[in-house]
């Protein structure tokens, strides 16, 4: 039976298109602001596609036209090929170690010719739309873990590729899948125990290994003494406080120390360390002080280059104060001080030219994103679309958190970009997919989509 297409306005939110527009808007201009230089013409340079601001330009008019096919498309399509796609998006992955581009170390690009395009960022999309898929199964009991196992290896895969590739810092965006599965019923244990392992891991860097056993000794002996009562009528209690102390001794007393003078080179452990903003306490037993071999070399200047990136960030940023110094006024721009201002240190223009006031407008736009998304997912009858929703949300806040930290030195550098500002025509089409596939989605929530 012939079935009428979506008419394209029906349904759709349009307050998450107008935070879309902003945020591109707001875009190009800031990849502008870095590549404009006195005497150059706009109009010329904008429609040359020589600039970075002009190939943005473009790669946004071809977003807007796939856009306009998605929210044309029936909701059910993308039910019906949420598996195919996501094997799409894994051979593409796969692609790339045959026909690959090298890029800045990462062999995860594939030429185009008029762009190269990152199937990684890609499989972002399709990995959504198969964790939607499995999770919105009737027969998938997600309180199982086989189920949890199952939901595990869709959202990691792709990670674990991404690794063998280069991209480390692509790879942990797709943790950020973790959250709609908390959503859809993973046991917070999980969440729990992955937390408290990276605060335990964060005290390790900040106290002495001294200092940390004997806090925990004395915080196991209060607990027994607080507990003591309990403990009589129940062994088990007994059991769990030795388990937690044996094993917080264990970690911080020979897992960290082993890991930082037997596992990681030198300048790896220092670099970790220079994080939190310490001097690195371990002795590397493999190196020692010297860097020797020629691939430590390329690293140490890698991690040295990576330093300055972060430290004429900060600069940028700083130098905005309150209000900015104005649009094109930027002196570090102005200098080229800062490398890779147009794409991963994208917001360090934002903090230089808007100042204090125009970053918090940033972050403000960019919080109303992610809460206008949480609000679209909690208002579909579809645990497909739920499941979906979370999962866009989940990725732009772990985008915007990690790039954001980078810029500002409370990250290391990682290379991830900031959704929808960046320069690149892989990032700005995977979120142009992300959001409008949502769009399209939320436009028929009174469907019961699987």
């Amino acid at each position: 039976m012939y079935q009428k297409s979506p008419e394209i306005g029906k349904g759709v939110d349009w307050i998450l298109i107008w935070l879309y527009a902003i945020l591109v808007a707001i875009g190009l201009l800031c990849i502008f602001s870095v590549e404009y230089r006195n005497g150059d013409g706009v109009l010329q340079s904008f429609l040359g596609f020589k600039k970075n601001y002009s190939k943005q330009f473009f790669y946004f008019g071809a977003c807007v036209v796939l856009a306009v096919l998605i929210l044309l498309t029936d909701s059910k399509f993308f039910t019906a090929t949420a598996n195919l796609s996501y094997l799409t998006g894994i051979a593409l992955i796969l692609a790339t170690f045959v026909v690959g581009k090298e890029i800045k170390g990462s062999k995860s690009w594939i030429p185009l010719g008029f762009m190269n395009l990152q199937p990684v960022e890609l499989c972002k999309i399709f990995t959504s739309l198969a964790l939607a898929k499995f999770l919105s199964m009737t027969e998938t009991n997600f309180s199982k873990p086989p189920a949890q196992l199952v939901a595990a290896a869709i959202s990691f895969t792709p990670a674990a590729l991404s690794i063998l590739q280069g991209e480390t810092g692509l790879a942990l965006v797709y943790f950020s899948f973790l959250i709609p599965m908390y959503r859809e019923g993973l046991p917070p244990g999980y969440l729990i125990f992955g937390a408290s392992m990276a605060v335990l891991l964060v005290a390790s860097l900040l106290l002495s290994t001294k200092t940390l056993l004997i806090t925990f000794t004395v915080w196991g002996a209060l607990a027994l003494f607080i507990n003591k009562r309990q403990i009589r009528r129940n062994n088990r209690l007994l059991l769990m406080i030795a388990g937690c102390w044996a094993f917080c001794i264990l970690f911080v007393g020979v897992i960290v120390p082993f890991t930082f003078k037997h596992v990681f080179k030198k300048y790896q452990a220092d670099r970790i360390f220079s994080m939190v903003g310490v001097d690195n306490p371990f002795v590397n037993k493999n190196t020692g002080e010297i860097i020797s071999t020629a691939d430590e070399k390329a690293k140490q200047k890698k991690n040295n280059q990576q330093n300055y990136n972060v430290k004429q960030s900060k600069i940028a940023i700083g130098s905005g104060g309150l209000a900015g110094k104005g649009f094109l006024k930027g002196t570090q721009t102005e200098g080229d001080f800062v490398p890779e201002q147009h794409t991963d240190f994208i917001f360090t223009s934002v903090g230089e030219n808007f100042g204090f006031w125009g970053s918090s407008l940033l972050m403000l736009i960019y919080l109303g994103l992610i809460l206008r998304i949480v609000t679209i997912a909690e208002r579909q009858r579809s645990t497909f679309s739920r499941v979906y929703a979370y999962s866009v949300a989940s990725i732009f806040f772990f985008h915007v958190a990690v790039n954001i930290s980078v810029t500002i030195g409370l990250a290391p550098v990682i290379g991830i970009t900031l959704p929808l500002l960046s320069y690149g025509g892989s990032s700005l089409l995977s979120f142009t997919i992300l959001l409008f596939i949502l769009i399209r989605l939320d436009a028929d929530r009174q469907m019961v989509l699987r």
